[in-house]
């Protein structure tokens, strides 16, 4: 406050010269500069009405470079989107709380725009962010999450509406965990971790890709199993029961590869369901279950049908 009445009283008392005024010009200038070197955003984030000091002071990131540049080999994109998790997950930022934009985040994070971009257009995508246009991008609402999808073995479905049940085995691996896969999964990167693609029909008509990856702690002995006669869905159950889960829901259309795994047209919708399931406080698998449209519908009951 008191830098900015001094510049002030400065340009209103221009008896001092030529040389004097072109001095505080530039005593101005540097000012004005230094002010803009030292907040990114403009002035401090407290602003000033009629000599008081606003009581809501503008909210910003306190992200630096370095937050974005000394965590190993993970893409730049995706250590901003832990960052930002990490803020809301935390309550640094609650509900409703308004992210910086993005010209502030390239500024302090010394990312690229586009990388910016895309780490707020994926958590827009994953509910984590709500995006208003004019207005800007905010902390979105945690959603409420109705219990309709239980964690079913499809070979009981199956069987359960009179068809016979076959799995093709097209993976089963162990593998290292990226840096997504890691994050996804509550593993460190380039922990091992075991893979499994499986394909399964009805009737020898393929309904479903479940492309799966699990924890090998949990699951020490999962590529030992022959998937051709358990599902993994059984084998995790016996090894580690599944306490909680959740489900996202999308439709998508399939791959080149998932669409001849499928028996289908590329141009067929499919509806695909991203699993994670936890025993206990650790996550035991992460499965991404592809279904072709025509061939698969959830079903769910809530409150007394009686």
């Amino acid at each position: 406050m008191t830098d900015r009445l001094t510049l002030g009283h400065a340009f209103a008392h221009p008896s001092h010269g030529l040389a004097s005024s072109r001095a505080v010009r530039r005593r101005a200038v540097f000012f004005l500069c230094g002010r803009r070197l030292a907040y990114p955003s403009g002035f401090p984030t407290r602003t000033y009405v009629t000599g008081e000091a606003n009581k809501v002071p503008r909210q910003t990131a306190q992200t630096t470079v370095e937050t974005l540049t000394d965590q190993g080999p993970a893409p730049r994109y995706l250590q901003l989107k832990q960052f930002i998790c990490r803020q809301i997950d935390t309550g640094a930022w609650p509900p409703h709380h308004r992210v910086p934009s993005e010209n502030e985040l390239v500024e302090q994070s010394g990312v690229s725009r586009m990388t910016v971009n895309r780490a707020l257009r994926e958590l827009t995508a994953e509910g984590r962010l709500v995006r208003m246009q004019g207005v800007g991008t905010f902390v979105a609402e945690p959603k409420s999450h109705s219990p309709l999808l239980a964690v079913n073995n499809i070979a009981d479905e199956i069987s359960g509406h009179g068809h016979r049940h076959r799995a093709e085995v097209k993976l089963l691996r162990e593998e290292l965990a990226g840096p997504e896969r890691a994050l996804a999964m509550g593993l460190q990167e380039r922990e091992k971790l075991f893979h499994s693609v499986i394909v399964h029909y009805q009737d020898n008509i393929p309904v479903q890709i479940e492309d799966r990856f699990v924890n090998p702690a949990l699951a020490p002995n999962y590529l030992e199993q022959d998937f051709t006669k358990l599902t993994p869905n059984a084998y995790l159950q016996r090894t580690s029961p599944l306490s909680s889960g959740e489900h996202v829901v999308e439709a998508v259309t399939a791959t080149p590869d998932e669409a001849q795994m499928l028996q289908i047209q590329r141009t067929e919708p499919c509806l695909l369901i991203r699993r994670r399931t936890w025993s206990g406080k650790r996550i035991v698998s992460v499965a991404r279950l592809l279904h072709p449209g025509s061939r698969h519908r959830l079903e769910g009951r809530f409150g007394d049908t009686e």
